[in-house]
């Protein structure tokens, strides 16, 4: 009696330990009873019916997976499925998903090696189980092919300077696939773009046979503006030094209409008369002589004794005494 009696207790405290699972608040399981679909745990403490219910395996991401299970999950030596494993605890936090470099084609006809990293989430642990058989694995061929139609699309040029256009296009390709899988594709980062090495070695020349041009032009065009600069320089030197003449020459004309009008005012009209027949007087007489060898002719003023007497009024305008 006692044995039976300890069985019954030893099998109750099975029971209890098996029906008593803790979910931690970053996991999720999916619970089956009986081959069917249960319920989903939440995180806490949660009770199940031991030998009925039974948790659903799911295929995920890990550190690492070897033997049987590897090679059951499609394990062949690529690396995509080297950290693949049945777990029961579907993780809901942010994961990274690192796929193999892949070959690709580009519109004119360039081969070029690429590869991506994937930020997804489960959102749903149900759909994760139930509608697909191995999540990270069909993400992978969607993204591979995805990127082969993007890139397709692409010349070489374009593709290498259009990474940010290709990890938005390729997120919302693999997000609108992904929900009906219960996950979700947060970000999407190409990581390596490689080109052949003669295809690299070709654009290294285009660069430099650029970077000779657009340097030959800036000298070209600096060249330009220095002759710009310079004749523009001499330009306003030209306007600056005609300007300062022509306002000495006002200043001059100024100046000698000053004086005429103060000495016109002296002498009165008639001297001032006198004073202008005087000058010219003078300024005829520096002529006389000048004339070719052949000109024998020399013409003298006729009265010379009133203009010497304005020319004496002068004098005397100016104060000078004589002797």
């Amino acid at each position: 009696m006692e044995i039976v009696l300890i069985a019954v207790a030893l099998m109750v405290v099975i029971i209890v330990y098996k029906g008593i699972v803790v979910v931690r608040n970053s996991e999720r399981m999916v619970i089956e009873r009986l081959g069917n679909y249960n319920r989903t745990l939440m995180p806490g403490i949660n009770f199940i019916i031991p030998f009925l219910d039974k948790p659903r395996e799911f295929i995920w991401k890990s550190a690492a997976t070897s033997g049987a299970l590897g090679r059951l999950l499609g394990d062949s030596g690529d690396s995509s499925y080297s950290n693949l494993q049945q777990v029961t605890r579907i993780d809901i936090r942010e994961t990274v998903l690192d796929f193999p470099s892949q070959t690709v084609i580009t519109r004119d006809n360039v081969s070029i090696q690429i590869n991506a990293l994937l930020y997804i989430e489960i959102t749903s642990p149900h759909d994760a189980v139930y509608r697909i058989s191995n999540l990270p694995n069909a993400i992978e061929k969607l993204a591979q092919t995805t990127l082969r139609s993007l890139v397709g699309e692409m010349e070489l040029d374009k593709t290498l300077s259009s990474r940010e256009d290709i990890n938005a296009r390729l997120q919302v390709t693999l997000d609108e696939a992904a929900d009906d899988w219960g996950a979700k594709v947060k970000r999407v980062e190409v990581q390596d773009l490689n080109v052949p090495g003669e295809v690299q070695a070709a654009m290294e020349k285009q660069m430099r046979a650029e970077r000779d041009k657009r340097a030959s032009i800036l000298e070209a065009e600096g060249m330009r503006q220095s002759d710009i600069l310079k004749a523009e320089g001499e330009k306003q030197a030209a306007i600056l030094v005609a300007e300062g003449n022509r306002q000495a020459r006002i200043l001059e004309a100024d100046g000698e209409k000053a004086a005429l009008d103060k000495l016109k005012e002296a002498l009165g009209e008639q001297g001032f008369s006198q004073y202008l027949i005087a000058i010219r007087y003078l300024d005829t007489l520096n002529t006389i002589g000048t004339a070719g060898a052949g000109d024998k002719t020399v013409f003298m003023p006729i009265d010379a004794t009133a203009t010497l007497g304005a020319i004496g009024g002068i004098k005397e305008l100016f104060g000078v005494n004589k002797q």
